[in-house]
């Protein structure tokens, strides 16, 4: 393998910035070799005061670029599905912003692409898996020092959303994580989702339903609920509480300095997940430079990404429907068992 990973980051939009400057000053063991953007001026200034990075507005371009030899794709998810094909032909190691594609029939047939390579190429970008309060929670349920995981309570609260942002995004586009993080905690695959819809905020947009509330089941019975908030308006939160046969865990707190002044007592909550989840990514990243220098990946498979694209599916079904929805799966690939 190579000594450096020559990353083509795809996409320089708020994600693809945040990666391209974390790969530049953060990262040991990879270099960004080029920016693709189909702004070619927003790729050009991406690249400004990188050494050797080139701005380029395809990413075909980018993948024959004999100085690349990894890629980071961080476009809208509708673009995914031919840049993974396109860099699995190149063998090159793929970091892929979740989602992994838009919905589970494409993420399945992505999916038996990397199977018929023969080795895994794709890591997922669900980042909470690599935070530090994520990684403890998880090793209280591996080490089952409190007995066994009975259910998880998730909280999922932005202070408001972009423009456009739909019914259904409150599934496809925040939820997501939510339900990766009940396969990461449990180990298991979810088997049914519920949605519910109560008393709506008034701060929600036209057609938005807000909040929501998910009701979700994993093969052994672990049974887990999502508050889904995203007009939150008081900023970014992301908690879970974990119930156990010994005990109960929270993570998500508050942080940051506590005060009391002037007759009044609190601290600050983060504005966006930037903020929240920043050293994440940082760790994020740092494993799949890591694992891809091994020939390896650091993180959640495509198989996570196919997995999470059909409790989305079912998620939105749930929302339209108000019925209990049966996660629909194939049969894992020995791949990623």
């Amino acid at each position: 393998m190579t000594d450096i990973l020559r990353v083509a980051v795809i996409g320089a939009g708020r994600m693809g910035a945040d990666h391209i400057k974390r790969l530049s000053t953060r990262i040991h063991g990879a270099e960004v070799a080029a920016v693709v953007d189909v702004d070619l001026s927003r790729a050009q200034a991406a690249i400004e005061g990188i050494d050797g990075a080139v701005a380029l507005a395809s990413a075909d371009e980018a993948l024959n670029n004999g100085d690349v030899n990894a890629v980071l794709i961080a476009t809208p998810g509708f673009l995914h599905e031919e840049i993974l094909y396109k860099a699995l032909e190149k063998g090159f190691p793929i970091l892929c912003e979740k989602p992994l594609t838009p919905d589970a029939e494409s993420a399945w047939k992505v999916v038996q692409a990397e199977t018929a390579l023969g080795h895994k190429r794709i890591q997922v970008g669900f980042m909470r898996r690599f935070d530090a309060e994520y990684a403890a929670l998880s090793s209280v349920i591996r080490d089952g020092e409190l007995g066994e995981l009975l259910m998880l309570h998730h909280q999922h609260r932005n202070p408001t959303t972009p423009t456009g942002f739909t019914n259904e995004m409150l599934i496809n586009d925040s939820v997501v994580h939510e339900f990766d993080a009940i396969r990461f905690f449990t180990g298991e695959e979810i088997t049914s989702v519920q949605v519910r819809l109560g008393k709506a905020t008034k701060n929600a947009p036209a057609g938005q339903h807000d909040p929501q509330h998910v009701l979700l089941e994993t093969e052994s019975g672990v049974l887990a609920d999502v508050e889904i908030y995203v007009n939150a308006k008081f900023g970014y939160q992301v908690a879970t509480q974990a119930s156990f046969e010994e005990g109960i865990v929270s993570i998500g707190g508050d942080k940051g300095p506590y005060t009391r002044s002037a007759g009044r007592w609190g601290g600050n909550v983060t504005p966006g997940f930037e903020e929240r989840f920043g050293a994440a990514y940082d760790v994020e990243i740092q494993s799949w430079v890591d694992a891809a220098l091994r020939g390896e990946i650091g993180g959640p498979t495509a198989w996570d990404g196919y997995a999470t694209a059909a409790c989305c599916e079912a998620g939105v079904e749930a929302q339209k429907s108000g019925e209990k929805v049966k996660v629909q799966l194939n049969a894992k690939p020995d791949l990623y068992t």
